[in-house]
């Protein structure tokens, strides 16, 4: 099966991890079983202003191959990470046109027996005559035959600058021939369209290609795509070529995250010299298409046509969205006792006058702001750079996962009385005072951090929206996520007639409060859960005894707060030290444990599911076979409440059986890229995501509700 070759080649690959260094020979060079690299130049010295080719050149032993920017259904392309003095840059990869390979289904896109991937490094001007130019280069690749071994090295060159540049000989000629297999980048007018289910790519060629016309180049040649962006067509399917007068139609195969009708094309063109039936000739020409678009992701980082689950959604509306969304977050199980809590500190200071009750709620409401414009400053930068990421993403960090179960502690600890700290922590102090409105703003941050985990209705199309718009949509769709969260709160403390419908304070109000620190000490065991998904088991006893830690800390701050004096001092440092300590050594501990990251288990006996993956899905669907698919995540309560609800019912099991319905996970507790872009393709910035495909070869998914009942999921499955 398609899934086992998958995993058997991970698995592989992860074995022989262990031998991928490769061993180092003089400082341009190095070499394993499989490969010999050598980082080369075509200039032996350079001049100020001038730019030269660097080279990769891989020597690769004979059935072993390394991979191409897209490497197809399996594999990782090969990286450079450079290291430059300051002026000196290099650019991306130059990747010669690919071969294709295949083991059973799987098919790959790469190089065998040799290839050099070039770079464009450019001098400065400024750079002074007689100076030397160091050039360090990590290579990673994957190198693969029947398993597959990932495979790293530091190569070194230096240049010297002078006035005149000079060649480099046989390098210089090794570098030339690597230019003429680049392919040529053309702007031909080129995209996609959907005929009879199947994907066609319509091509307008010129009437003259490398010195022949159209009819002769597709007629003297054999024709191959290979397509820039993974998972745009079935890369193991036949592809057919017609010519009609200057129109060239490529016939494939969907893949897993197929284009838009009217998609621009991107890939590479290769026309080879004709040989007999299934094998592979000469390259002879090769023309990029859509070589305009940005550049690639390398590591097999899917580009997708977005297939937006809400098409005519507009600015406003996605504000509309995300602020109903806001609202209803209130109402979640992880947000909901931070509420009671900053309620309860206003109901304990009922005596305050309108005008400081409004200051709180505006407090509140300025850190829910600033910790919503800062998450979304978050996500603008790591989207610029090029990572795919959604709403609770920082929960995929255990050291974010550890420092807010920590915090959720530390907070129960402080609603049991154990100690009183100012600050976020000490929700009945003064509401009146400058530490009142600290608190306030401090608990509309902690307000935010705890509703990353859920997701309200109303929110997955407006944050999916939000992550496909420039910085400045994306920036006012999150304020607009604060202000309804916010909102509640806000109303409680500017409106006066509310005042009078708020109960009295009294004793109860310090049992209240006692009993919402159980609430908190519950998040922080699930968050405990989470962490043993993200780091193994072994992080449990380390997170409780951070905590442990963490409560004799808060003990003994507390037991000495009447010393006065040097020893006050004295003790508060050496608590102070200590927590440090304790959160730096289980920082450290998880880094080491999270090295190998639990993911959700493959189904095992009893289950009645599979893991999530494209390949998998495809051969499903190829074989018009039902599929529902569940986008899920330990950190996301929203998830979590659907699978008890819903998912985990006899009556859910019963009817997946009953109408021979495949049912996968896929799990975003760490990131995965797969996952990822099946989320980007159907317009969500995060989980949970739950799709079905009714039976036959070209159906389309249903996007089901973010909140399940059994109803609601038993109508969808039936709904064929």
């Amino acid at each position: 099966m398609l899934l086992d070759s998958v995993r058997w080649f991970a698995a592989a690959a992860l074995v022989a991890g262990h031998f991928g260094a490769a061993a180092q020979l003089p400082s341009d060079r190095a070499r394993t079983e499989q490969v010999e690299v050598r980082l080369i130049s075509d200039a032996a010295s350079v001049a100020p202003g001038q730019t030269v080719y660097l080279g990769l050149e891989q020597k690769i032993i004979p059935n072993w191959h390394t991979y191409w920017k897209n490497p197809g259904d399996s594999g990782t392309s090969t990286s450079i990470e450079w290291q430059l003095p300051a002026g000196v840059t290099a650019g991306d990869i130059l990747w010669p046109a690919p071969g294709r390979f295949d083991i059973g289904p799987i098919t790959n896109y790469g190089y065998a027996d040799h290839v050099v991937l070039l770079t464009k490094l450019t001098v400065p001007a400024s750079q002074a005559i007689g100076s030397q130019i160091p050039i360090e280069a990590k290579a990673s690749w994957l190198v693969c035959e029947e398993s597959c071994i990932p495979q790293d090295a530091t190569l070194k060159i230096t240049l010297a600058v002078a006035a005149a540049a000079s060649g480099n000989g046989e390098q210089a000629q090794i570098i030339g021939a690597a230019l003429k297999k680049i392919p040529q980048a053309v702007s031909w007018q080129a995209a996609y369209q959907r005929e009879n289910g199947k994907l066609q790519a319509k091509l307008a060629m010129p009437s003259d290609i490398a010195g022949q016309s159209a009819a002769d180049f597709v007629g003297q040649h054999t024709l191959r795509f290979y397509p820039a962006d993974w998972g745009t067509v079935a890369h193991n399917a036949p592809q057919a070529f017609q010519l009609d007068g200057r129109q060239l139609t490529i016939a494939l195969a969907p893949g897993e995250t197929p284009p838009a009708p009217g998609a621009p094309v991107r890939g590479v063109l290769v026309a080879e010299e004709k040989t007999a039936p299934g094998g592979h000739g000469v390259i002879v020409h090769a023309v990029e298409l859509g070589a305009s678009a940005a550049a690639p992701k390398p590591k097999n980082a899917a580009v997708l046509a977005p297939v937006a689950s809400e098409p005519n959604i507009t600015v406003w509306r996605a504000l509309l969205l995300a602020f109903i969304g806001g609202i209803v977050l209130n109402l979640m199980p992880c947000v909901f006792p931070v509420l009671s809590i900053k309620a309860l500190g206003l109901l304990k200071h009922s005596d305050l006058s309108s005008a400081q009750k409004r200051a709180q709620g505006l407090a509140y409401t300025a850190g829910v702001l600033a910790s919503f414009s800062l998450l979304a400053l978050a996500l603008i930068v790591i989207k610029n750079l090029g990572a795919q990421v959604g709403w609770g993403f920082q929960f995929q960090s255990p050291y974010f996962v550890l420092g807010v179960a920590y915090l959720i502690f530390v907070v129960g600890l402080s609603l049991s009385g154990v100690f009183a700290l100012g600050g976020p922590a000490n929700l009945g102090s003064s509401l009146a005072g400058r530490s009142g409105y600290s608190g306030s703003f401090f608990t509309g941050v902690l307000a935010t951090i705890v509703a990353t985990p859920c997701t309200a209705p109303f929110m997955g199309a407006a944050l999916g929206f939000a992550l496909t718009q420039p910085s400045l949509v994306l920036w006012l769709v999150f304020l607009a996520l604060g202000l309804g969260l916010a909102l509640p709160y806000l109303l409680v403390s500017a409106w006066p007639a509310l005042h009078r419908i708020l109960p009295k304070p009294g004793l109860w109000m310090e049992r209240l409060k006692q009993a919402l620190a159980f609430p908190m000490y519950g998040a922080a065991v699930w968050l405990v859960w989470v962490l043993a998904q993200q780091a193994g088991v072994n992080a449990v006893p380390l997170a409780l005894g951070g905590m442990i830690m963490l409560a004799l800390i808060a003990w003994i701050f507390d037991s000495t707060r009447t010393t006065s004096g040097g020893a006050r001092v004295a003790a508060n440092g050496v608590l102070l030290a200590a927590t440090l300590a304790t959160v730096g050594l289980s920082f450290q501990a998880v880094r080491v444990l999270a090295a190998t990251p639990a993911q959700l288990a493959q189904a095992g006996a009893g289950e009645n599911w599979e893991a999530y993956s494209p390949p998998r899905l495809a051969e499903l669907r190829e074989q018009g076979k039902p599929v529902f698919i569940n986008l899920t995540a330990a950190w996301c309560i929203t998830c979590l409440v659907n699978e008890k609800v819903a998912l985990s019912q006899p009556e859910f099991k019963a009817l997946l059986q009953e109408e021979g319905i495949t049912y996968m996970k896929g799990d975003w507790t760490n990131q995965d890229a797969q996952i990822s872009a099946l989320l980007k393709q159907y317009g969500r910035s995060g989980v949970p995501l739950y799709l079905f495909y009714p039976s036959g070869t070209g159906s389309e998914a249903a996007v089901l509700p973010q909140i399940l009942t059994p109803d609601i999921v038993s109508s969808a499955l039936l709904s064929k």
